[in-house]
């Protein structure tokens, strides 16, 4: 019988070259329980000088890991693996008390980190170079495959487990070192912890380094320092639109993946299976209170369905239950924290305002608010351009196909997506006309696989992780030729 191993008692530190320390920032991380409102831990912040010293830390252990052998890294990773399995009941009370989520998106969220770490675990032995033909004769022409050196990582608070995993497992494994700044709301689901994860699977010190910091105290030397060559970043628009601004317009410029807000669309057109389509709409706004940046954020449905397709939407919706996140029943737990909340409640009233129907609802219990349905909504309303972090679905009525793929794109982001037709190739064809970087047929918004590209276009940010897609991002090419007999002629 395999014994449970003793919790992680040292979250509430710094992670910085190997070693536990407290920050000497005078502001405190108090990180609170959104459904409880209890007191998790106390994090005393980072200062400037800390960010220094994790940063100088990464850079020095980035020369052996970088020249370590392929094995080494995967074995790493194995191990890490290994230890979410072992440890996982942990991790999920974490992420659930931490975040708010429910312990059916905990458990997923586990999982998919799980995923990212095991599709990493390949990429040490998918560093190929590659040979060219010479244009000169007695040359060879080589191109290498090298890591970049050290990768800044800026995490989120709707999957802080998953999406610092997302951007640590495969750095790690193509030779990069690591700093982490995790969201003030997370700092251990997407810190510490997996600080504590790493350096229980043997990651040498300095490969991965976690500083808890206020933005405004340490956030612009974050992006502006002159080590990192790398800065991920998961967050809101305007977020992402400064770091982009500080990663390539300062003295030290460097490479950038921006994974920003999202507008999805799940479009169901005249021939779609109504309830399967009502089931993916459901499904695809109310995991994870709607806290998602894939979450479908406006239904855009044809006329000749769109009755039928409310009714189907509201019974199901109806059925879900809110409250302890907890409680396995539960689908639907608590906002992020209060802030967040009296957001989303500002936008429903200004639907109701604006004239939308209120098809499904209620009045929030602490921080959980419970789902809502608004139909009769018109595309230009705020409710319907803007993105909507919370559980709210409004729906929108298409004239026909081409006015529901007009409406799609009529977004400044473009994530993720979904269309439900019953015809395949219509799907396909409607598919390839949205203007995001992902889009499901006859399937909920909500979408990531390990081994696929994940991204979005125009507001929703800049490059593509998972897969063979960030092994591209997170490592350089490096042209060398060898003269290998003595050129005869140079053109001077």
């Amino acid at each position: 019988m395999t014994s449970v191993p003793t919790a992680y008692s040292q979250l509430h530190q710094l992670f910085i070259h190997g070693e536990w320390i407290a920050g000497r920032s005078a502001r405190t991380n108090t990180d609170v329980d959104p459904y409880s409102g209890e007191v998790l831990v106390e994090i005393q912040q980072a200062t400037p000088e800390q960010l220094n010293q994790a940063y100088q830390a990464a850079q020095q252990a980035q020369k052996k890991w970088g020249s370590s052998l392929p094995q080494e890294r995967a074995g790493l990773l194995a191990r890490v693996a290994h230890i979410l399995d072992q440890r996982a009941e942990e991790i999920i009370r974490w992420i659930i008390r931490e975040s708010g989520s429910t312990r059916l998106k905990a458990t997923i969220e586990l999982m998919s980190a799980k995923g990212i770490v095991l599709e990493a675990a390949g990429f040490p032995f998918h560093m190929q170079g590659d040979i060219l033909p010479s244009l000169f004769p007695g040359q060879s022409s080589r191109v290498y495959r090298e890591p970049l050196g050290v990768i800044g990582v800026i995490s989120p608070w709707n999957f802080p487990f998953h999406l610092s995993m997302r951007s640590i497992a495969p750095a790690l494994a193509t030779g990069n070192t690591v700093v982490l700044k995790p969201a003030s709301d997370t700092p251990v689901t997407g810190g510490t912890l997996l600080a504590a994860i790493f350096e229980e699977a043997g990651a040498p010190a300095g490969t991965l380094n976690v500083v808890v910091g206020a933005g405004s105290e340490i956030g612009d030397a974050f992006v502006e320092h002159p080590i990192p060559r790398f800065i991920s970043f998961t967050g809101s628009t305007p977020v992402g639109q400064g770091i982009s601004k500080l990663a390539t317009g300062g003295k030290h410029i460097k490479r950038v993946a921006l994974e920003l807000g999202g507008n999805a669309p799940i479009v169901v057109l005249d021939d779609a299976d109504i309830e399967d389509a009502a089931a993916g709409a459901v499904a695809g706004r109310f995991l994870h209170q709607g806290q998602i940046c894939m979450s479908t954020n406006r239904a855009i449905v044809d006329a000749k369905v769109y009755d039928q397709f409310v009714e189907a939407v509201a019974r199901r919706t109806r059925q879900l239950k809110f409250g302890n996140p907890d409680q396995i029943a539960n689908v639907i737990g608590p906002i992020i924290n209060t802030k967040q909340l009296a957001d989303v409640q500002a936008k429903v009233a200004q639907a109701l305002q604006d004239g939308a129907r209120l098809v499904v609802g209620g009045s929030a219990q602490g921080n959980v608010l419970p789902p809502h349905v608004l139909a009769d909504v018109e595309p230009h309303w705020s409710i319907a351009k803007d993105e909507t972090f919370g559980p709210v679905l409004p729906i929108i009525r298409a004239r026909d196909e081409a006015h529901a793929l007009e409406l799609a794109n009529a977004s400044e982001f473009g994530l993720s997506s979904s269309v439900y037709t019953r015809d395949l190739a219509r799907g396909v064809r409607f598919a390839r006309g949205i203007e995001a970087g992902m889009t499901h047929i006859n399937n909920m918004s909500v979408g990531d696989q390990p081994n696929a590209p994940f991204g979005g276009e125009k507001n929703s940010g800049l490059g593509r992780f998972n897969g063979r897609w960030i092994l591209e991002e997170f490592t350089r090419t490096h042209w060398i030729t060898v003269q290998e007999q003595g050129r005869a002629h140079y053109p001077l």
